[in-house]
């Protein structure tokens, strides 16, 4: 268990060539994201999922979203894909937008509880970028302990987590690319489920680095609840 410094050539070479290689055999990594630092795992891999809940200190009804490497995996990963999310994420993505849709339900998956949903983000950050670009999706959740304030430095995550972790890759302070919001909000979290009906609204679930009014601007008052 060791902190890569990303920053650092030969650093972010050797951290990122451990950081597959732990993702693959169904380890812990914490990675830096455009929001918080986050813990990441395989999210095809039920094992590693739970691995990284019992890190977190977390059950089974808290599951952990999924970070893509690109727009297109979402039609790989969800059905329907309301056109109001498409446009939020041509609009917000890469960034700090979730988006819960319904999961395809061909996927050999396990996240937990999620009632057939799954919440999807595409982050900025490009380590976090080209580690998912080499792994595909992986689920990760803000790499602190349940409770804890949220880690914005590898360093903060490793205070808490410690060997539960594998490979820590730094990446600086988390969050300075929203300096009008709070580092520790997070990306915002928005249910889409909703719009697949005809009458549907879209609802704001977690108010974070993504104001509410760009939501609506982009969705529509009469989409949203």
């Amino acid at each position: 268990m060791a902190i890569y410094d990303t920053g650092v050539p030969e650093q972010l070479m050797t951290g990122m060539r451990l950081a597959r290689a732990a993702i693959a055999r169904g380890e812990l990594v914490v990675i830096p994201t455009d929001t918080v630092y986050g813990v990441a795992a395989d999210a095809f891999s039920p094992a590693a999922v739970q691995r990284l809940l019992d890190a977190k200190g977390r059950d089974r009804t808290a599951p952990p979203p999924v970070l893509v490497p690109s727009a297109t995996t979402l039609d790989a990963l969800a059905d329907p894909i309301p056109d109001e999310v498409r446009a939020l994420v041509a609009e917000f993505w890469p960034g700090g937008l979730t988006v819960i849709l319904r999961a395809r339900a061909m996927l050999d998956w396990d996240l937990g509880e999620t009632r057939g949903t799954v919440a999807l983000r595409m982050p900025s950050d490009p380590v976090a970028l080209e580690l998912l670009a080499e792994t595909g999706p992986l689920a990760v959740s803000s790499a602190n302990l349940t409770g804890q304030p949220a880690a914005l430095t590898a360093a903060d995550a490793e205070a808490m987590l410690g060997d539960g972790v594998s490979v820590y890759l730094e990446a600086g302070r988390a969050g300075e690319r929203y300096p009008g919001a709070e580092a520790h909000a997070g990306s915002t979290i928005v249910d889409a489920t909703n719009l697949e009906h005809p009458d549907g609204r879209l609802r704001i679930v977690r108010h974070g680095v993504i104001p509410d009014a760009e939501i609506v601007r982009v969705v529509g008052e009469d989409r949203c609840a």
